[in-house]
């Protein structure tokens, strides 16, 4: 490993880059991996009710922790912190494959978020420390192709060890979890030999205590009612107190911002720096329009065309194939010409079409060859945006602030997908409900489909169960339950038409919206500078700029 102040050679940032794969493979596939079995785990312990607790949990602490870790690993140094955030991510997987309630479960998944906040952010701030800045961009690339490929195999994943009654003398869902403690180990090795960065030398910063406890107060309620809110109801007192107390945290973490100065967890004059400030805001809102975006893509799948969600997620290995493709590109010709600000601007581009396609095209009959092509064109939009925006953040800061610089990217990312899966699953539910009683409506006037009804071979069928309750349900004035809809798959296609068209015009109507939001970000990319980051002297100036707004 090289001394203080030499260069990593390729092989060595190799060598290094595998253990922060293994980190980022790690954080990403827990954050799906749990979507596809989290039913059977909550049977298995008891606790249907409190299954969203789970995926809540880690969604707090890892949000909350990330921007924490890029600020202490720009005051202490990195590979602690990194090698902390392993340690932690395991001690939680450990204790999430052998708990024995929901409780204990969303109490280990939180201690996983705590270390999945590090792994997100401090992987793709080590490789800034490391390779010079107009290489970074084929080397991050790697990670945001790690990061698709994990978030698609996780409910794949998920599914297998759910759908196994033992493995190794332990009930097959708990490898969901024991499945981390060897990818854990050999990356805690890898970068414990191999990672050796130079000791931070000079004037020691203040831990900013204030600004960690308001980021807190105002992240957690809208965090819980963002995933709670649906159940809850938006406008119910649980919902409000969540309002209140976020608004009062976000007020209270900009006072503290501003009292901390240097200090600050994410100071507050770096917003006034274009290309940070312009990148913050673009991973918001693309956080919205295309995470959300993308959890209508298996529902379509499961919901509509009737997949299982072993299937819905081997056909997403589209998506991967898509972000591979622009991550690698991306990558490259960053490192080559310098040039970052075009992919933003064909990414979100290539966004906002796809998700306008996926809003016209997507029907009940659809060829399964349309909604690949779209996850196809999905993942190379992101891959256009991803990392060259983090990258417009790293360049604009001082290099002593690069960990704050990267950990906002990824914060402002998670926030924006938190949001936009929560708003746009809300969407969906609340307008199929309507859609469908409409359409069932509709389909009891014609004959040939009420009398269906009496046909013996269809009503005496138990995979039509699920669907004949529904309907007396509905029939009997109670509230028909979309929550559980599993019968979909195996129910008679010609008694279901109306349920999935529903569920298909819903989806269209969610696309939509998400094509004019995302058609928002192109039109804010061109605020972008017009800066190249691979010479010398314009970097040397953009560290000046930096160093005046600050």
């Amino acid at each position: 490993m090289p001394e203080a102040g030499q260069a990593y050679t390729h092989r060595q940032i190799m060598t290094v880059l595998v253990g922060l794969l293994l980190g980022m493979f790690l954080a990403a596939l827990d954050q799906t991996i749990v979507s596809s079995s989290i039913y059977t785990i909550s049977n298995d312990l008891n606790g249907l009710s409190l299954q969203a607790w789970a995926t809540t949990a880690y969604l707090i602490t890892s949000t909350v922790s990330t921007p924490l870790y890029g600020k202490l690993s720009d005051i202490f140094g990195r590979r602690p912190l990194y090698v902390i955030a392993i340690s932690i991510f395991l001690a939680g997987s450990i204790y999430a494959g052998f708990v024995h309630s929901m409780g204990e479960l969303a109490f280990a998944r939180g201690i996983q978020g705590l270390g999945a906040g590090g792994l997100m952010s401090l992987g793709l701030a080590i490789i800034g420390d490391i390779v010079p800045l107009k290489d970074r961009g084929k080397y991050q690339g790697y990670f945001m192709s790690v990061f698709g490929i994990s978030s698609v195999l996780g409910p794949v994943v998920g599914g297998f060890f759910a759908g196994s009654s033992q493995i190794l003398w332990l009930e097959g869902w708990r490898w969901v979890f024991l499945i981390n403690v060897p990818i854990a180990l050999a990356a805690l090795v890898v970068v414990w030999i191999f990672l050796h960065l130079p000791k931070k030398e000079g004037i020691r910063q203040k831990v900013d205590y204030w600004g960690a406890a308001s980021i807190t107060l105002a992240l957690v309620p809208l965090l819980i009612i963002a995933e709670q809110g649906r159940e809850w109801g938006w406008t119910s007192g649980a919902a409000f107190l969540c309002y209140g107390l976020g608004a009062l945290g976000i007020v209270a973490f900009i006072l503290a911002e501003k009292m901390a100065g240097d200090s600050a967890l994410i100071p507050l004059r770096f917003f006034k720096i274009p290309a940070f400030g312009v990148s913050a805001l673009l991973n918001f809102i693309i956080g919205i329009g295309m995470f959300g975006a993308i959890a209508m893509l298996p529902m379509y799948l499961q919901l509509v065309a009737g997949l299982t969600p072993t299937e819905a997620g081997l056909l997403m290995i589209t998506f991967t194939v898509g972000i591979l493709a622009g991550s690698i590109t991306s990558g490259q010709v960053i490192s080559k010409t310098g040039t970052y600000r075009i992919f933003p601007i064909l990414g979100t581009l290539i966004l906002a079409v796809s998700a306008l396609a996926m809003g016209l095209l997507l029907g009940v009959d659809t060829s399964l060859l349309v909604p690949g092509g779209i996850a196809i064109a999905f993942g190379l939009g992101l891959g256009f945006c991803m990392q060259p925006l983090t990258l417009s953040m790293q360049f604009a800061v001082p290099p002593k602030d690069m960990g704050v610089a990267t950990s906002t990217a990824t914060f402002f990312r998670s926030m924006g997908g938190t949001v936009g899966t929560a708003v746009f699953i809300s969407m969906l539910f609340s307008t199929a409900q309507d859609k469908i009683a409409t359409l069932l409506g509709d389909a009891m006037k014609n004959p040939s489909y009420a009398g269906m009804f009496k046909d013996p071979a269809i009503v005496q069928n138990p995979d039509n169960k699920g669907f004949l309750d529904f309907i007396k349900n509905a029939q009997s004035g109670g509230s028909s339950n979309l929550n559980d809809t599993s019968w979909l798959h195996d129910a008679n296609k010609d008694l279901t038409q109306p349920i999935r068209d529903g569920f298909a015009q819903s989806i269209d109507l969610v696309m939509l919206s998400a094509a004019i939001l995302v058609a928002v970000a192109f039109l804010v990319t061109f605020f972008l500078p017009k800066k190249k980051i691979t010479d010398p002297k314009e970097a040397a100036a953009a560290q000046e700029e930096a160093a005046v707004a600050l």
